[in-house]
């Protein structure tokens, strides 16, 4: 989720590196979540499970403005139980690392020579 520009920069990162990464969309009707009546805006609502990663992109949202930015959602993919696959092994996968790299990789690169 994200700036739109950012975030498919993000999702070029990870296909190249081999972590699996999709855009997600940002539902307004989401939005609903994150009322609080303490606060302008609630980051977790304990009475609705369903969600969370897109309630955090919708929160994020709130305070970028005009700044580009990206949620890569980690959490599921941070351990894995099962077998070891590709550059995935069993336990601490450290999922999106690689993507972080790649993706600054490829906007520190210096242009090409012409």
């Amino acid at each position: 989720m994200g700036s739109d520009d950012l975030r498919d920069a993000v999702v070029a990162a990870a296909d190249k590196v081999g972590e699996g990464a999709w855009p997600m969309p940002l539902p307004p009707e989401m939005m609903e979540i994150l009322k609080s009546e303490v606060a302008d805006l609630a980051n977790v609502n304990m009475s609705e499970r369903a969600g969370g990663m897109l309630s955090a992109g919708l929160f994020l949202r709130q305070f970028a403005g005009d700044v580009p930015w990206a949620h890569i959602d980690c959490a599921g993919p941070a351990f894995n139980a099962g077998e070891p696959f590709g550059y995935t092994p069993t336990g601490a996968t450290g999922y999106g690392v690689r993507t972080l790299v790649a993706h600054l990789e490829a906007v520190a690169a210096p242009p090409p020579a012409s």
